[in-house]
């Protein structure tokens, strides 16, 4: 069960999950406008896909967008430049005005839209989140007013009725300010890249990101939210509810597997050698984007993160 492959909707997730979003491309490629399309997922909730190929059609990770009686709330925004991309998407489906951005994360891949809306559109991270964006060179001096408006430390709400959004944070995980985003009326949740793909996670340590308390977290989210059955992922197509609970085993069992392999005075090396899938997890993979995520890179996290307890 050691399969490799290479998924399109994140090769370019290694070229810009971590730019800053001066650096990121400057708007899409004709490519990346015919691969992004807005499906309905449920009533006046939308997706704008993530595209299904690499290279110049990468436009970043799955947004969402919430139709409420006072206007739209987009969660990310994919890169930068993509802008004008999505609202000519939303246009599409309302006439009504882009008036609140969550972002699940700092990377650029899911903030670098942000800006084009202005600074006056309410916007809204985890604290930890805000912290890595107002770091990050991009957002010095004039740009400062992009930064996000509005930050949480555990839960907030924001609406209520039909239009209630939930916001959550569990802890670390791919970052240490990831947001899970809930549509209580829908039972749908956004959860960005603390479930990007069924695969191994890309952890961001340099964000404070953790490949130890990332199952943890995923098992918090499970435990308590109630009432969702359909997940928005950060890069794959829409999954179920059984979907993240099957994930949160998933990585469970990964860092169970390090801390046996470490235990047992087996390398980083020789345990990324002897790592499989289990065969209850039938659609997984091992690698990601040629290489970009790998069991070995992981465990070096895991081991790392062990040594210090």
């Amino acid at each position: 069960m050691r399969r490799v492959v290479v998924l399109g909707t994140v090769i370019g997730v290694a070229a810009v999950s971590m730019v800053t979003f001066g650096q990121a491309p400057t708007g899409p490629t004709p490519r990346a406008i015919e691969a992004t399309k807005i499906e309905k997922v449920k009533n006046n909730l939308y997706i704008i896909t993530g595209s299904s190929a690499g290279g110049d059609a990468f436009s970043g990770g799955n947004t969402a967008v919430f139709i409420t009686d006072a206007g739209v709330t987009l969660v990310d925004t994919k890169l930068p430049g993509y802008g004008p991309m999505l609202l000519e998407r939303i246009k599409t489906v309302t006439n009504k005005p882009v008036t609140r951005i969550i972002n699940t994360h700092s990377h650029s891949d899911h903030t670098g839209g942000n800006a084009f809306f202005g600074p006056t559109v309410e916007s809204i991270v985890h604290e930890n989140a805000k912290k890595s964006l107002a770091a990050d060179p991009s957002y010095a001096g004039e740009r400062a007013k992009f930064l996000p408006t509005r930050t949480y430390k555990d839960k907030l709400t924001v609406g209520s009725g039909k239009d209630q959004i939930d916001i959550y944070h569990f802890g670390r995980g791919h970052t240490d300010g990831d947001s899970f985003i809930v549509f209580p009326a829908l039972r749908i949740m956004h959860v960005g890249d603390m479930f990007a793909w069924k695969a191994i996670p890309y952890i961001d340590a340099s964000a404070g990101g953790s490949v130890v308390e990332h199952p943890k977290s995923l098992a918090r989210a499970v435990a308590t939210v109630k009432n969702v059955d359909t997940i928005i992922n950060g890069h794959i197509p829409v999954s179920t509810w059984n979907d993240l609970k099957e994930y949160a085993e998933f990585t469970k069992d990964f860092v169970a597997f390090a801390e046996a392999a470490m235990k047992a005075g087996k390398s980083v090396d020789q345990a990324a050698a002897e790592y499989k899938v289990a065969p209850k997890y039938k659609d997984y993979v091992v690698t990601i984007a040629e290489g970009f995520v790998t069991p070995k890179g992981n465990l070096q996290m895991a081991y790392d993160e062990m040594k210090k307890k």
